[in-house]
C-alpha cells in the first residue's frame, strides 16, 4: 500500500510540475473527397441487390437466408434515404434526388458491382439533369449463427422443472460501398466501403424457434444502413473537428498570469503578455512565448503567422516541441487550400455548437 500510495504521488508531482497543458479549437477540415466547384446537382442511383446464393442449406439456415434478402434491400434503401437527406440540406447542392433510370444489378456476389460505361453515366445524368453520378453499388449482410444449450426452469404444475433453451447468436456483418461516376472527366472520384458488425441473440425450445427470435435484426440493419448514409454524405461536405493544442505555462511570473487568462478563455489577454515575453532576455522564455504566439495565431486562424511564429521558437530558442507544431501547421496550410477551392462552390458551413 505504500508502494502504491508513492506511486501515485510521484504520477501528481508529474502533473503538476508539467511546464505545459492541453486545450482544444475547432478547425474546419477538407471534405476527403474533393468536387469540382462546378458540381451543383447529384444523381443517386442504388445498384446494390441482395446476393443470391446456390448452396445446399438446412431448414434453419434458410429462414436466414430468405431474410437476408429483405435485409439487403431495406438497408439499402435506408442508406440511400438518408444520403439524399443529408445532403439535401446542405448549401453546397442545388439538387440531389435519387434516380430512377434502370441500370444494371449487381452480379458480383459479396463485391461491388461492375462498373457502368461512360455513356450509361452520361445518359443517367443527362435524365437527372446532374452534374454527376453518386451510386450505392454493394449493400451486402453475411450471417453467421451459433448456438448453445442453456439451462433453465419451466414453471408446471407440478413445479419448477429444469429444463434446455437454445439461444442463437447471430453475428451479421453490414457492408455498403460506393462509387462517385464525373461522366465531365470520365473519372471514379471515389470508390469506398464501410463495415459494420451486429450482434443478435434469440432463445426457443428448440434450433428453429430461438432462429426466429432473431429476425427483428432488420430494423437495426436499416438504422446501420441509415448511419452508413449520412457518413458518406460527409465525404464530399468539410466538417468541423476537435483537435488539441499544448501551451506552455510556466516560464516566470508573467506565464502564470497568461495562464488563468488562457483558462478564462480571454486568449487575447493572454497573447498581450506572451508576445511582451517574446523579447525576454531569457532564450528558454522567449522560445515558450513564441511558441504560445503560435498556437494564438492558429486560434485566430493566422496559420501563415503560426508557422512563422512556431519556427522562430524552434531556430531561434530550440524548442523543441515548436518543430513537432511546425510540421502539424504546414499540414494544416495545405488542407486550407484544398479546403478554400471546396470552399469556392459558396459551401455554407457552419462550427458546432458550444
Amino acid at each position: 500500500m505504500k508502494k502504491l500510495l508513492a506511486l501515485f504521488a510521484v504520477c501528481a508531482s508529474i502533473s503538476s510540475c508539467s511546464s505545459t497543458r492541453w486545450m482544444s479549437l475547432s478547425v474546419l477540415e477538407p471534405a476527403p473527397v474533393t468536387l469540382s466547384p462546378e458540381v451543383k446537382r447529384i444523381a443517386v442511383i442504388n445498384r446494390s441487390h441482395p446476393d443470391k446464393k446456390g448452396k445446399v442449406l438446412d431448414a434453419v439456415d434458410k429462414i436466414f437466408t430468405l431474410e437476408g434478402a429483405n435485409l439487403d434491400k431495406a438497408g439499402s434503401e435506408a442508406t440511400i434515404a438518408a444520403f439524399v437527406a443529408e445532403l439535401g440540406v446542405s448549401a453546397r447542392f442545388d439538387e440531389v434526388k435519387e434516380s430512377q433510370a434502370p441500370v444494371k444489378s449487381n452480379n458480383n456476389p459479396g463485391g461491388y458491382a461492375y462498373m457502368l460505361s461512360w455513356p450509361e453515366v452520361e445518359q443517367i445524368c443527362k435524365e437527372a439533369g446532374a452534374d454527376i453520378l453518386f451510386s450505392l453499388e454493394l449493400f451486402d449482410t453475411d450471417s453467421k449463427i451459433d448456438y448453445s444449450a442453456i439451462p433453465v426452469k419451466v414453471n408446471t404444475p407440478l413445479g419448477d422443472a429444469p429444463a434446455i433453451h437454445q439461444e442463437a447468436k447471430m453475428t451479421t456483418r453490414v457492408k455498403a460501398g460506393w462509387r462517385i461516376y464525373d461522366p465531365t472527366l470520365k473519372l471514379i472520384l471515389d470508390e469506398s466501403a464501410v463495415s459494420r458488425h451486429l450482434v443478435y441473440r434469440g432463445q426457443g425450445i428448440n434450433p428453429l424457434l430461438a432462429a426466429k427470435a432473431l429476425i427483428e435484426r432488420k430494423e437495426a440493419v436499416r438504422q446501420v444502413g441509415n448511419m452508413a448514409g449520412i457518413a458518406y454524405a460527409y465525404s464530399v461536405i468539410p466538417a468541423w473537428m476537435r483537435v488539441s493544442r499544448q501551451y506552455f505555462v510556466k516560464g516566470n511570473g508573467s506565464f502564470k498570469i497568461a495562464r488563468r487568462k488562457a483558462e478564462s478563455g480571454n486568449w487575447d489577454g493572454a497573447g498581450q503578455i506572451w508576445l511582451d515575453q517574446t523579447r525576454d532576455y531569457k532564450g528558454k522564455v522567449a522560445g515558450r512565448a513564441c511558441y504560445n504566439m503560435a498556437i494564438i495565431s492558429e486560434i485566430n486562424g493566422q496559420l501563415d503567422e503560426a508557422v512563422r511564429w512556431a519556427q522562430r521558437s524552434y531556430e531561434d530558442y530550440n524548442t523543441k516541441l515548436a518543430l513537432r507544431y511546425v510540421k502539424i501547421l504546414e499540414a494544416r496550410r495545405i488542407r486550407k487550400n484544398i479546403l478554400e477551392y471546396q470552399e469556392s462552390a459558396e459551401l455554407v458551413s457552419r462550427p458546432p455548437a458550444p
